[in-house]
């Protein structure tokens, strides 16, 4: 099988947002082929310890190969954590989690996974190849108004009526079951754009919809509050408008804390008791060296989150511990 090479995105710093400390334990959540990880095994001490997580059997495989003492690598959804993680007696206790969203290089370049529409694969575009149903599945079965919602939702395309009218005519005689025929079609009826394939949009809208992105992100943002110990790290890598909302969104939330019915006077004391992350930055961009070496890292963005200590906003660490 050929081998298909990853470019880790934002490496030096997602892995300097988690602040690793030698003895700590750290997850990360979407292990790809191991460069987040790899760099986070590098600063940890022999009692240190890392979890690598991945729902792509191709992924697991790679990080097997990682002969480690400390890393532990576990095949299963990054929203699966606490479950994946009960075993190990790390619950409350993990010091940084890591998760870089999206689809991996090998995925996108690999034709046969069926994620991209410059090289003609089947339509897949599964993350686990082993569950779920196919994009071509799904598209060849859905009501055209599904079709239209997704596309119009999670791709944000303006065209998403007329190409699900189109994709709804077409696999009456021929159902779809190649990229490139998918791609082609949406060629017909969508301008193209400057530096953008037409058929982009709904490419990322299938392929969201068919790997249920957007609820697993939710899951993993609220599964991290249990997950991590006091003053511990989330860091998320977001490539697109969807995902990036649902992380900032999550965070600013978190360091509100809940907001009380008008007119209702509560104690900051009390509010500050349900305020579980603080922001440490306001989203981190790759440098432009990094995107003229690897494009696809443009829309990348880099956005940390430090849990609060279950005392509420305590100001001083050491007395908060």
């Amino acid at each position: 099988m050929e081998e298909y090479r990853h470019v880790t995105v934002l490496l030096n710093e997602a892995v300097a947002a988690l602040n690793v400390t030698g003895d700590g334990i750290y997850v990360d959540g979407t292990f790809g082929r191991g460069g987040h990880s790899r760099l986070i095994l590098s600063k940890l001490s022999e009692k240190g310890r890392l979890f690598g997580i991945d729902r792509d059997p191709a992924a697991v495989k790679a990080g097997m190969e990682i002969k480690d003492p400390r890393f532990t690598m576990l095949r299963g959804k990054f929203s699966e954590m606490p479950s994946l993680l009960e075993d190990f007696g790390v619950l409350g206790k993990v010091s940084g989690i890591l998760l870089d969203l999206g689809v991996s290089s090998p995925q996108l370049d690999d034709p046969e996974r069926g994620f991209s529409f410059m090289k003609e694969g089947p339509l897949d575009m599964r993350m686990d190849p082993d569950s779920g149903i196919s994009a071509a599945e799904w598209i060849n079965n859905a009501p055209e108004s599904e079709i239209a919602e997704v596309i119009r939702n999670y791709g944000e395309e303006r065209f998403a009526r007329k190409i699900a009218r189109a994709v709804v005519q077409d696999r009456r005689e021929h159902p779809f079951r190649t990229t490139t025929e998918l791609a082609e079609l949406i060629a017909r009826l969508v301008p193209r754009e400057p530096g953008k394939n037409p058929a982009t949009r709904t490419f990322q809208a299938l392929r969201i919809k068919v790997n249920g992105e957007l609820d697993e992100i939710e899951k993993a943002l609220r599964n991290s509050r249990d997950i991590l110990a006091p003053f511990g790290r989330l860091a998320v890598i977001t490539f697109h408008s969807l995902e990036d909302h649902l992380v900032r969104s999550f965070l600013k939330k978190s360091e509100r804390g809940e907001v009380p019915p008008r007119g209702i006077p509560v104690p900051e004391s009390e509010i500050a008791k349900t305020r579980t992350f603080r922001l440490v930055d306001r989203g981190i961009h790759p440098g432009a060296m990094e995107i003229s070496e690897n494009p696809r890292s443009r829309s990348a963005i880099l956005r940390t989150g430090e849990r609060l200590p279950f005392c509420g906003n305590c100001k001083d660490r050491e007395q908060s511990l």
